[in-house]
């Protein structure tokens, strides 16, 4: 909204801010909040977004657009600011912000210390109640496993009764040497707290100290002569052995520390999150977050760790990121305040952390690659996915064959363009095409679509033409007629979806839908219409759009990678006098690429049929 539009409403609530830190909170004409943002002086900060368009950033401007009121809140530093603005994040869960998937759903562990005879179990809230928490995970999945884990290694209660010592007899837990037995008073009220504490220390990840202690018990146990009671600490030490031998070894020296990678993919990232305790990694998660689009990795990074700390229960003395996060200083300002001691935000140039950071960027991409297999294997799924996309696009019918296209080329140099086909929600790969880009020079992506369209229609318009002749139906596709599609997905926004659209319509096509999609906040853009199409964020819709437009980005690039590697491979042979077709074979033949050559003697190379050692040399000297 540019200044002359500003309603009076907002114009005053401008004038009134004050130059102090603190959070304010954007809504939109039905009261939703859309963002939440911090700042070191409200008044210069929330001015910026009714100022001047130019140079402002899309999603700014996209942002700025919808604003139809705002609210502030005033803290006393730019840390509470910073604070501020993770919780209000996380509770209104708005469609600008960078947002960790709503943490109400997150599982923790809860050991209720209070009572005399505490249990451990799963919750998702977090009280003020005394009992210790740990978390939180990511998913029930994980969650569960530990806790079984834990109920392997530890004999503590999983019963709900009360505890009055006086029951006849035990239940199956006892002699299967999964509980003490407190219900019949086979065990004292401290025997059973150092059995909880256990718990809590190797939660901890001081694995180390359990065993000592496991140890030291049952030295006195054995010195009282009670010897089954030892045996079975001493099978319990095993089972703990056997676990920390499974966990991989992270670091050489002991360290405290939470290891992160991230891994993004069009409008959500991945976090994968090692938990190094002691030199061992006891534990491992993967986090999901919304709305990156746009945004930097360090500001996804900044983002994220605000949102999990602000509820994590626990907090180590390290913390390595893969890249440096916005507010670092700041960060580690509120995160040792909440640990009670020094918390260090580092980002490792090289050794084991460096390492241990590449593993977890590896392990975040894939997860999300497995989160897409999964959800393209379930029919439901998918079958919902078309249905939404047939009401939102108001398509005559489910679009069983969606057609996607994608250009790709580096400042105009070796332009091709890629078709992805999904048939019933699908991958069909077979029905893939790849485009050398002909007629087209330099970065057109608005030719370059046209001449993919004309290329692609050419053999549907022939049987269009052949049916109008006729009277009757076209003839089913043969080997040069290709299966006409129900819904075509132009990668780009109106510019690229106006240059498609006007090819198909001088090819007798225009009757395909057709739509464009906007690479930054996914906007469906569908010819003659001014206003975008925005599918509900989390939709099965589109989370089909996004993969059938992350499918031909990947296509599109690898196609593209192929052709400059074989042009730069053309390029430097062919500048050598001397050396024709024939010889150039003979090299990539005997060497396989231009690095073995680069690193191949002359004497190598002289050695190759129809070469001698001069014209070895000049080769040496020409790659």
């Amino acid at each position: 909204m540019p200044p002359s539009t500003i309603s009076e409403k907002i114009r005053t609530q401008l004038a009134a801010l004050p130059a102090r830190p603190g959070v304010y909170i954007m809504r939109n004409a039905e009261g939703q909040v859309i963002y939440v943002g911090k700042a070191a002086k409200l008044k210069d900060r929330v001015r910026s977004y009714f100022g001047s368009a130019h140079g402002m950033e899309p999603k700014t401007f996209a942002l700025r657009q919808q604003i139809d009121d705002f609210e502030y809140i005033v803290v006393n530093t730019v840390g509470e600011a910073l604070l501020l603005e993770a919780t209000m994040i996380k509770r209104h869960q708005p469609f600008f912000n960078i947002r960790l998937k709503d943490d109400k759903r997150y599982p923790y562990l809860k050991i209720d210390v209070q009572n005399a005879w505490p249990r451990v179990y799963i919750t998702r809230r977090i009280e003020k109640d005394g009992a210790r928490y740990f978390g939180p995970y990511a998913s029930a999945y994980s969650v569960r496993d530990t806790l079984d884990l834990v109920k392997k290694l530890f004999p503590w209660r999983s019963c709900t009764k009360e505890i009055t010592g006086r029951d006849a007899r035990p239940c199956l837990d006892y002699y299967i040497k999964r509980c003490i037995a407190p219900c019949t008073s086979f065990c004292t009220p401290e025997e059973y707290a150092e059995v909880v504490q256990q718990v809590i220390l190797f939660l901890e990840g001081k694995s180390d100290d359990v065993l000592k202690r496991l140890r030291e018990q049952m030295e006195a146990t054995a010195e009282r002569l009670e010897f089954e009671r030892a045996a079975m600490i001493r099978d319990q030490m095993r089972s703990l052995e056997r676990t920390i031998e499974k966990q991989m070894v992270a670091t050489t020296k002991k360290e405290d520390l939470d290891i992160y990678g991230v891994f993004r993919d069009g409008d959500q990232a991945c976090v994968q999150v090692f938990f190094v305790r002691g030199r061992h990694m006891i534990g491992r998660d993967n986090f999901i977050v919304e709305g990156v689009s746009g945004e930097t990795d360090t500001a996804v990074m900044c983002n994220f760790l605000l949102q999990f700390y602000e509820s994590a229960q626990y907090i180590p003395k390290l913390v390595v990121v893969p890249s440096e996060p916005d507010e670092r200083a700041t960060m580690e300002e509120l995160l040792s305040e909440k640990r009670g001691s020094a918390v260090e935000v580092r980002v490792p140039a090289r050794g084991e952390k460096r390492r241990l950071v590449d593993l977890a960027n590896d392990n975040a991409r894939e997860h999300l690659s497995m989160m897409k297999v999964k959800w393209l294997a379930d029919t439901t799924k998918t079958e919902r996915a078309l249905e939404e996309l047939r009401e939102e696009l108001s398509l005559a019918a489910i679009p069983r064959r969606i057609e996607c296209y994608d250009n790709s080329n580096i400042q105009g140099t070796s332009p091709v363009s890629s078709m992805v086909v999904f048939i019933d929600g699908k991958p069909a790969s077979n029905q893939y095409r790849r485009f050398r880009v002909k007629t087209v020079v330099g970065a057109d992506d608005f030719a370059t679509m046209s001449e993919i369209m004309r290329r692609r229609f050419k053999h549907a318009a022939v049987a269009v033409i052949d049916a109008d002749a006729s009277g009757a139906e076209a003839a089913p596709p043969t080997a040069d007629r290709w299966d006409l599609p129900d819904l075509v997905i132009i990668d780009g926004g109106k510019g690229q979806l106006g240059a498609a659209v006007q090819t198909m319509r001088e090819l007798g096509v225009h009757h395909i839908p057709t739509v464009g999609l906007a690479k930054r906040f996914e906007e469906l853009f569908v010819p003659d219409e001014d206003e975008p199409i925005l599918l509900p964020r989390g939709s099965e819709g589109l989370y089909l759009v996004q993969r059938l437009r992350d499918e031909a980005h990947r296509f599109a690039i690898t196609f593209h990678r192929q052709v400059r590697a074989k042009t730069s491979i053309q390029s430097a042979l062919d500048t050598i006098v001397g050396i024709g077709p024939k010889r150039k074979k003979a090299l990539l033949n005997k060497f396989g690429s231009m690095k073995a050559i680069r690193e191949a003697g002359v004497d190598e190379i002289a050695s190759t049929v129809g070469f001698t050692r001069a014209l070895a040399e000049r080769v040496k000297e020409g790659v």
